[in-house]
């Protein structure tokens, strides 16, 4: 397997956009070949992560008609599907066509277009991404699930609510300084604290937001990457793992099994460990989720995860910046768009090109993209150079 590196990216605006669902995908496809300066023609395959695009917008087989938008001609365009994970799913099917050789040059996006449909609707089709048998069909909707997985962490670890909340505060801060972040709203802890209640104990702030948006990567074999980019930045692991859709399934609902896989397995492809990263985004579709998520990557010990927001430590100027774009909670959280976006953002910091935001001497950097209540996770891993 030969090296790969990212020398193009391109994110749209995230938040309630104008725009279709194709012309969305195709503007971050026109972005990340014009930042990696080559053509359409020298795109040799396309993938495409998006969640329910047929849900939301009533249109299908999206893949080659954002191809045929983003002017690529007659390649093999597949669409990835794995819940709030189906931009990181493309990414990893690009990697590994550039690594084995099928292709040397290839387009990953993902898509979502969500605020065309009524909040209730949304809702609704989101679930589908749970167990529907035993979770969406009783009426267990995400915010109740994950409702239910920070009561137990806070039973367990004795893990607060301000922890939680200060989770919300740190990321909307870090939002108001991403242009492209849907939510560009200073909250302060008490604010959080006192949002309307959603799932107790989830409140108005704990929640990511519905989202329209789309983002994408340009891939291409290491060995030339230096001759296409000034600034190429290698993809050292990439790696998928799965769990039980269910949380009734799970022996520890604490504990996503597939992000600790997927994590150990990048950690052991990149020969690196946690300490070694400097920069993480990390899926906070809610606030819960991004203190299990660090836990099960191993930037924290179990329970241990709500110190790092509380203390400033996973703040930009903290001993690990965690979702310097906002994450999903400030940035968006388009579903299908999310992984792809995670990945664009720790390209520019390994560029050092990410303005007020930029987390000073970047060189590695970590993305972890979850779906559903961590039935699939994606975790990559990339360095600064080719």
């Amino acid at each position: 397997m030969r090296g790969v590196s990212v020398i193009g990216i391109g994110v749209t605006p995230f938040g309630t956009r104008s725009e279709s669902v194709v012309e969305l995908g195709a503007r971050a496809c026109g972005l990340a070949m014009k930042d990696a300066g080559l053509a359409p023609e020298r795109m040799e395959a396309f993938f495409l992560g998006n969640f329910a695009g047929h849900a939301f917008t009533g249109q299908n087989h999206l893949a080659p008609m954002i191809a045929h938008a983003s002017g690529l001609g007659p390649v093999p365009c597949s669409r990835l599907e794995g819940a709030c994970a189906s931009g990181g799913l493309a990414m990893r099917q690009g990697v590994l066509a550039v690594a084995s050789g099928t292709a040397d040059v290839v387009l990953v996006a993902g898509v979502e277009k969500m605020t065309s449909a009524t909040t209730e609707e949304t809702t609704r089709i989101l679930a589908s991404a749970g167990d529907y048998e035993t979770e969406a069909r009783t009426g267990a909707t995400f915010p109740a699930l994950f409702a239910l997985i920070a009561r137990r962490h806070m039973h367990e670890f004795g893990t607060t609510r301000e922890e939680m909340a200060a989770v919300a505060v740190k990321n909307h801060a870090h939002g108001l300084l991403n242009p492209n972040a849907h939510m560009q709203k200073k909250i302060t802890l008490e604010e959080a604290l006192d949002a309307r209640p959603v799932a107790d104990p989830l409140g108005l702030f704990d929640c990511s937001l519905i989202s329209d948006g789309a983002a994408a990567v340009v891939l291409c074999a290491s060995e030339s990457a230096a001759d296409l980019h000034p600034k190429p930045v290698a993809v050292l692991a990439s790696e998928q793992a799965s769990d039980s859709p269910a949380l009734a399934d799970k022996r520890d609902i604490t504990r996503f099994g597939a992000t600790a896989r997927a994590a150990e397995r990048a950690f052991q492809q990149a020969d690196l460990q946690p300490e070694d990263v400097d920069l993480a985004e990390v899926h906070d579709c809610f606030t819960i989720a991004e203190i299990v998520a660090l836990e099960d990557i191993g930037f924290y010990r179990k329970g241990e995860g709500g110190r790092g927001a509380r203390e400033g430590e996973t703040a930009l100027g903290g001993s690990m910046p965690v979702n310097p774009s906002g994450g999903l909670k400030a940035k968006g959280h388009p579903v299908g768009a999310t992984g792809v976006a995670q990945v664009c953002e720790v390209v520019l910091q390994l560029r050092g090109e990410a303005g007020a935001r930029q987390v000073p001497g970047a060189e590695v950097g970590l993305a972890h993209n979850l779906g559903g209540s961590g039935a699939t996770c994606a975790v990559h891993i990339f360095s600064s150079g080719a």
